[in-house]
């Protein structure tokens, strides 16, 4: 049966903070509200939170799950960045943007193949993600609340079937929460390549 948890901007929120994170370590998912509508997360290590999610959206093993930092400089520990990309890294976080780069070795293995040793990134421009990644002390793995068959991303869950719901472990509730999906922004090569429009806008690109 899924929890309820209200974190918002005002008011001591290090209890609920405490408890998210004691569900974050038994390797449960989590719904969490972003600037680009609700995500599901778990810790990156969580092979089981990471297949529940893949079972929640009914995802295949190519699916590309992101990586969601407390701040920018926390993106260096788990992406390669070199000074030009830090630059537009620091343009355009936090905000509604996924960024793809190469994966640093502190990335989980499940995010990642030796064929593939790529990861995206984000920093949401939303106090929630950031606190209980700052609580844990480490990124969130983090996917899109978009059901099966939808293309539209989830931005109220007291509107979903218990059936969905109930398969969560929490909802973290706020007063505030995104309605668009993120601009992912291809930084592999130079030029840079916005591959996805989203609800973030890249200047010059």
């Amino acid at each position: 049966m899924k929890r309820l948890i209200e974190i918002n901007s005002y008011g001591d929120n290090r209890y609920a903070l405490k408890e998210v994170a004691e569900i974050l370590a038994k390797d449960t998912v989590i719904a969490i509200p972003t600037d680009s509508g609700y995500a599901l997360a778990c810790k990156m290590k969580s092979k089981k939170g990471i297949e529940k999610i893949k079972k929640i959206r009914d995802l295949d093993s190519s699916h590309n799950f992101t990586l969601m930092c407390k701040d920018l400089s926390e993106i260096s520990e788990y992406a390669k960045v070199d000074n030009a990309a830090y630059r537009f890294l620091k343009r355009y976080t936090p905000g509604s943007f996924t960024f793809i780069l190469d994966a640093t070795k502190k990335v989980s293995s499940l995010l990642v193949t030796k064929s593939k040793n790529t990861v995206g990134i984000r920093v949401s421009d939303h106090f929630v993600p950031a606190a209980i990644c700052a609580e844990i002390g480490e990124p969130l793995v983090v996917s899109s609340f978009i059901l099966p068959a939808s293309e539209l991303v989830i931005t109220d869950c007291s509107e979903l079937e218990d059936e969905i719901t109930n398969s969560l472990d929490l909802i973290v509730e706020s007063e505030y929460c995104g309605f668009e999906s993120t601009t992912v922004v291809n930084m592999l090569d130079v030029p840079y390549e916005v591959t996805r429009q989203g609800a973030g806008v890249v200047e010059g690109l």
